[in-house]
């Protein structure tokens, strides 16, 4: 099923991940968040692969979220709890992964869809992409997408997003933090190959650790922060990986990672 739901892609240290539903607006059915939980476990050990992109198939529709069929018919609690907390352990999962995560975002993305994209470590959009968080629309406050989209975009963008449900324009999603940049539609694979190369000549230690560190402080109180990557930073630095980058520098030559 995850092979038919998540299809994987690999070009030396950059693996693509693409939300293979196109027929259901690449929705995240249970099945469907099965697959991408199993593929990205699949790759979080492998160093040779330092940068994952996601994207969803068919270019129209990155992802439209909860796969709504699921909550036809009389109501499981259960199945329902368990399908909130799938979709949370995702999100965490994608935080989590020790690759740099990219979303590809060429068309919708609407949300836990919208919420994926906020998860990954970056995102790049066409300029045909749009935004939303529109569960109020259909009578059901978008709740867990809430969570990572007012951590990346702030309070009064989040609530206007979430209580209007509207469809926001990329260049909007531009300034407002949510993706890093937005490229023409016919651009948008190039931009996301260069930005995934950039990234993967670098060392895997110290993506890894930097990714690891940066989630870290990221919830912690200033003064806690400080105080752990301190201890990040001397690790880091006594990596042979860090004695080969300094000399490398210092030397004018390139880096033998």
């Amino acid at each position: 099923m995850s092979a038919a739901l998540v299809l994987r892609e690999e070009n030396g240290p950059v693996a693509g991940l693409v939300l293979n539903r196109p027929g259901q607006g690449n929705s995240l059915s249970a099945g469907l968040v099965a697959g991408l939980r199993a593929e990205l476990a699949a790759l979080a050990p492998r160093e040779d692969i330092k940068v994952i992109v996601l994207s969803g198939a068919g270019g129209r529709i990155f992802s439209a979220g909860h796969d709504l069929t699921e909550f036809t018919g009389e109501p499981d609690e259960e199945a329902l709890r368990a399908d909130f907390a799938g979709l949370v352990a995702l999100m965490r999962q994608v935080m989590a992964q020790p690759q740099i995560v990219i979303a590809k975002v060429e068309g919708v993305a609407t949300a836990a869809g919208c919420e994926l994209v906020a998860a990954c470590d970056l995102a790049l959009a066409s300029a045909a992409a749009r935004f939303a968080v529109p569960g109020v629309n259909i009578g059901f406050w978008c709740h867990t997408p809430q969570v990572l989209l007012e951590r990346t975009v702030g309070r009064k963008h989040a609530m206007m997003m979430l209580a209007t449900g509207s469809l926001f324009a990329a260049d909007h999603a531009l300034r407002i933090g949510l993706v890093n940049a937005v490229h023409p539609v016919d651009e948008l694979d190039a931009a996301v190959d260069a930005l995934a190369r950039t990234i993967a000549s670098k060392p895997a230690s110290v993506l890894r650790r930097g990714k690891r560190s940066f989630q870290r402080q990221c919830r912690l109180p200033l003064e806690e922060a400080y105080e752990f990557v301190q201890g990040e930073a001397l690790a880091n630095i006594l990596h042979p990986d860090a004695a080969e980058g300094i000399a490398a520098f210092l030397e004018k030559r390139p880096p033998r990672w």
